[in-house]
């Protein structure tokens, strides 16, 4: 090869590699503005929850300290319950006997309804 077209491949190969980190950039850039944008949304969804939990705060301290007498409640709660199962069994009921038929003739109402009288069998 020539001097010259080693000169040539050397700049085509700078001007593909300049291209190539150019569109690497370009895209770099687009995620980032991207990752941007979610960030301010995310950012006003922080100061609205926060705007919501000062609203909470000044009854936070009050549900803490029933908290803390239910919580002293549980080991005596806990304790009443040893005592009344204490002395309980628990004991199956006995197994019940088949269910028995209905005794005599069942009769159906449904021929009065459309006029048909039987006569009573003896």
């Amino acid at each position: 090869m020539t001097t010259q077209t080693l000169v040539i491949l050397s700049v085509v190969d700078i001007v593909a590699l300049i291209a190539g980190l150019a569109l690497y950039l370009f895209i770099v850039g687009r995620q980032l503005t991207r990752i941007a944008t979610n960030l301010e949304e995310c950012a006003e969804l922080v100061r609205t929850i926060k705007g919501h939990a000062t609203a909470i705060d000044p009854g936070l301290e009050h549900v803490n300290r029933t908290a803390g007498v239910v919580a002293g409640a549980l080991p005596l709660l806990y304790g009443f319950a040893e005592d009344i199962v204490k002395g309980a069994t628990y004991t199956p009921p006995a197994p019940r006997p088949p269910a028995a038929p209905a005794s005599g003739r069942r009769r159906s109402r449904l021929h009065e309804s459309v006029g048909y009288e039987a006569t009573p069998v003896s």
